[in-house]
């Protein structure tokens, strides 16, 4: 039936006529395979199967096949004796098929498993080019490519050797056909493909080795192998996925979903592989990484090695959060998104960057909580990462609360910066004076005013820098640090702002906000929060007392209108009182009640008592580590830029351009033993060129090997073409007088 008219009839238990039916549904446009495939109790391949019989062959090609399956070759009985011969002589199964022209199968079901079955690979193999003439050296090349664990009945005479001190081989010989090594992933022999790389020309996107040196300095390799040790045999293993997914940051792939618009084929060049992972791959790389819940671990690892490579610029730390807006179905807790000062569904993300500004680590909030509260479980990070270091955090006033700041200052060891938040007496502008400070061979002037501020009866002593701006603005600096100048004081406040732009930049070039599943997860159900009856009852007092001031504003109008008319004001009060009497006394009757009310109810109730579906948050395990492939990105380019500094004059204003410029550029790759060279195409200009010619050397002297392989890492930039004629002898000398000749 279809939409309740007869469409189709057959007799039950005729097999032709129920494969008509699901053809004549699906072609009809009543139905999808899969959904009759869900109705009839079959697979979907087999509706497509009736349809391309139906297609070739009409009805006649619907009736069922049974027997010997046409153009498969039959096993004559006769040849068993055959068979057995050549077993006799040591031959397998496979042998034996292959020499008389029909399946394994076929004589395994003749003779059944060959007995030293277990000692032959799942696959024929080509023999490596080291075999030895000598039978009983010989070596297939699976037995040298550092596959990672061998089926139970292959381990007694097959080995896992791997080359030169543990890093894997592979089976293949052509860097653009990697089958065998495919196969053997696919049979789960190999956890991880070894990376192999063939000369090419022109490769798109080359400039992004360029910044493997920092990515590999970073440790983000080593501390994943030893946090997630393995993610189940494959051919795109562990450590492709997290190169996979630095390379899309660096490349501006911000989404998996963007995969589908490249070719696979050419991000493998600069990956050592045959073709990149396709975006499904990608995706679920990231679900079964975040199943190890080890992301905060791991950015914990990654911070912890960042602090020991820069300590210098560690000494303040910049703490602010950042707003993730949501617009999905899900009821998940409210924030105030800042940039459109509007309140919505949100997630709240605080992170901790560096004096320089780069990113050191983040953490979410339990649900969107203020930065006070936030304030001692970042902290409680930082002096895990700096546990005998005075450092100094640097916030806006979001976290201002005196009672956190004493116990911060005196309890925890730490230095505060901020901005006062409040009512605070405005200083006379006659008071002020020039400061100034030199950072990093640049000049600050301020015009400041300084002094010495108590809080919480004096128990709370802080230092107070004022700053006067424009049309006598001025904005106050609050700080425990007595032993900074003023105009250092103002600097590092104002230098939050390097934060904030790091903000909009990872928004912008990594869709740091862009959801990367649509995931939820239980929330704590015995969360407190602001109890929305308590929030009605003051409303209504509100409403009650504005009603109450409006009807006694109206017995001053009515004296104002008996003065204006001279009328006797006593006659004219009582007379406005009796006709608002009974309405002003129930008001202040209405009043007193919802004041008892809302002493009666609590300030705050538990999630679960207001809350009429399940409480829930947004998943948090892929997002954060989503967040630390990019903050990495984001280091990788920060250190690139301290090396072009020195060579670029305008590395303020276009270093980071220039960078993404030398990311995304062509080059040529040449694999020379054991060194890959990587030579890029020339830039946009010759100074461009020149400025990354000048730290090609830099970079080599890292000594840096490509994730996975012993290949030494080699940057050269080819130089630009002179454009011009080039005289082979002296260059001709022209003449500076006007040519008068006729042909002139």
């Amino acid at each position: 039936m279809a939409a309740g008219v007869p469409a189709y009839r057959y007799l039950d238990g005729d097999d032709i006529g129920e494969a008509y039916a699901m053809v004549f549904l699906v072609s009809s446009g009543y139905a999808t395979q899969a959904e009759v495939a869900r109705v009839y109790g079959c697979d979907v391949r087999t509706v497509r199967r009736h349809q391309r019989r139906y297609e070739n062959g009409g009805m006649a090609a619907l009736a069922t096949r049974s027997g010997w399956r046409p153009g498969r070759k039959r096993l004559p009985v006769k040849r068993r004796m055959k068979i057995e011969k050549m077993h006799a002589e040591g031959m397998s199964n496979r042998e034996v098929a292959r020499r008389l022209l029909v399946s394994e199968k076929a004589i395994r079901k003749q003779v059944g498993p060959t007995k030293d079955n277990a000692a032959q690979l799942p696959l024929p193999l080509p023999l490596s080019r080291e075999v030895t003439p000598d039978a009983t050296t010989e070596k297939t090349s699976v037995e040298k490519c550092g596959v990672s664990e061998m089926p139970s009945e292959a381990q007694d005479s097959a080995t896992t050797p791997e080359i030169e001190a543990g890093v894997p081989g592979s089976c293949d010989i052509d860097p653009r056909n990697r089958i065998v090594d495919r196969s053997l992933a696919r049979l789960g022999l190999l956890s991880d493909a070894a990376p192999m790389f063939a000369d090419a020309k022109g490769v798109k996107g080359a400039g992004v080795l360029f910044a493997l040196p920092a990515l590999i300095q970073s440790g983000v390799f080593r501390v994943a192998a030893k946090l997630y040790d393995d993610i189940g045999p494959a051919f795109y293993g562990l450590r492709t996925t997290f190169l996979v997914l630095l390379f899309m940051a660096l490349w501006r792939i911000k989404r998996p979903e963007n995969l589908k618009e490249i070719d696979p084929a050419l991000p493998g060049f600069v990956l050592g592989l045959d073709r990149a992972p396709e975006m499904k791959t990608v995706r679920r790389k990231l679900t079964r990484l975040a199943a190890r819940h080890k992301a905060e671990e791991l950015g914990q690892e990654l911070a912890r090695i960042r602090v020991e490579q820069r300590s210098a610029v560690m000494g303040f730390l910049y703490i602010d959060g950042h707003v993730r807006a949501y617009h999905g179905e899900r009821d998940i807790p409210k924030a105030h998104v800042a940039r459109i000062r509007v309140v919505m569904p949100a997630a709240s993300d605080y992170w901790v960057n560096d004096a320089a500004g780069d990113p050191l680590f983040v953490v979410t909030a339990e649900a969107n909580e203020g930065l006070s509260k936030m304030m001692p479980k970042v902290l409680s990070q930082i002096r895990t990462l700096l546990p005998e270091r005075r450092v100094t955090v640097v916030f806006d006033r979001g976290g201002w609360k005196l009672e956190l700041f004493k116990y911060i200052i005196h309890e925890w060891g730490f230095d505060i910066l901020t901005y006062r938040k409040g009512a605070s007496p405005l200083i006379d502008p006659a008071l002020f004076s020039l400061h100034e400070t030199i950072v990093d061979a640049r000049r600050f002037e301020y015009s400041l005013h300084d002094q010495t501020v108590s809080f919480l009866d004096g128990t709370l002593t802080l230092r107070q820098v004022t700053k006067l701006g424009d049309n006598n603005h001025q904005t106050q600096i609050v700080t425990s640090r007595f032993d900074l100048n003023a105009a250092d004081v103002a600097f590092r406040m104002f230098e939050r702002w390097r934060q904030e732009n790091y903000f909009r930049y990872a928004r912008i070039e990594f869709a740091l906000d862009a959801l990367v599943d649509y995931q939820v997860e239980p929330g704590d159900p015995t969360r407190t929060v602001p109890n929305p009856e308590r929030k009605e009852v003051a409303r209504l007092v509100k409403s009650e007392r504005i009603k109450i001031k409006s009807l006694e504003q109206s017995l001053g109008a009515a004296l104002l209108e008996a003065k204006n008319k001279n009328q006797p004001a006593v006659a004219s009060l009582s007379s406005a009182y009796n006709n608002i009497e009974t309405e002003l006394k129930e008001a202040h009757d209405n009043l007193k009640a919802l004041l008892s009310k809302r002493k009666e109810t609590p300030t705050r109730v538990e999630i679960r008592d207001i809350s009429e579906g399940a409480v829930v948050k947004l998943a948090f395990e892929r997002k954060h580590l989503t967040d630390i492939i990019k903050m990495l990105a984001y280091q990788a380019e920060s250190n690139l830029l301290a090396l072009i500094e020195p060579h670029y004059n305008r590395t303020e204003d276009e270093g980071r351009t220039l960078i993404h410029e030398i990311l995304s550029a062509k080059g040529d790759l040449h694999v020379d033993g054991s060194v890959l060279t990587i030579t890029l195409d020339p830039l946009s200009s010759p100074h461009r060129t020149e400025v990354v010619s000048q730290i090609c050397q830099t970079l080599t002297d890292t000594l840096s090997t490509f994730p996975g392989s012993n290949l030494r890492l080699r940057f050269d930039i080819r130089p630009r073409p002179i454009i011009g004629l080039a005289f082979p002898g002296p260059r001709p000398q022209l003449s500076t007088k006007p040519d008068i000749s006729p042909s002139g």
